[in-house]
């Protein structure tokens, strides 16, 4: 075997060592689907699944994140108006906003991603270790329920509202 070709089997196995291979070939097939949606139709470029067989019109809103911060299993989390129910998938006027929660040393920050709305929309609600956010507008409605890795109470949290970016902070 040559030492080039050995080098490169070196960086290959390294690789997959690490795991980045299998998240590349995950990140790979999850493009592959994506792009065969979109052929048949099911997946506009804006992101929108339009559901003109089921009804005429109905558009919805659907996606997802992975966070594999700290080292842990990969956490998948939606977002969107599509539901699952036993009829099959339902639009609703309200959304779940994309959602980051970070379990810090002295504090609990979680982030929203709430565009559309005003701060005076807002409503928090914090109850142990269940945080409640909810907003309405004239033109959005957002809702989520989120468990926190801690319970907090109402009299540590701050938050702050910019440009349809919510910050939560709550101190342990």
């Amino acid at each position: 075997m040559k030492k080039s070709d050995e080098k490169e089997k070196n960086i290959a196995a390294d690789f997959e060592i690490f795991g980045l291979g299998g998240l590349f070939k995950g990140i790979e097939k999850l493009v592959d689907l994506a792009g065969k949606l979109d052929e048949k139709g099911g997946m506009s470029k804006e992101g929108e699944i339009n559901f003109d067989h089921i009804k005429k019109g109905m558009k919805g809103v659907y996606g997802f994140t992975i966070n594999t911060a700290g080292g842990g299993a990969p956490k998948v989390e939606t977002f969107g108006n599509i539901k699952k129910t036993t009829e099959g998938p339902k639009v609703d006027e309200e959304r779940e906003p994309i959602t980051d929660i970070f379990d810090e040393k002295t504090e609990m920050v979680v982030i929203a991603e709430m565009p559309g709305i005003e701060e005076s929309d807002l409503k928090i609600d914090l109850k142990g270790d269940i945080l409640e956010i909810s907003a309405v507008s004239k033109t959005r409605t957002y809702r989520k329920e989120l468990l926190l890795p801690a319970k907090g109470t109402k009299s540590k949290l701050t938050h702050k509202f910019t440009n349809g970016i919510l910050e939560i902070r709550i101190k342990k």
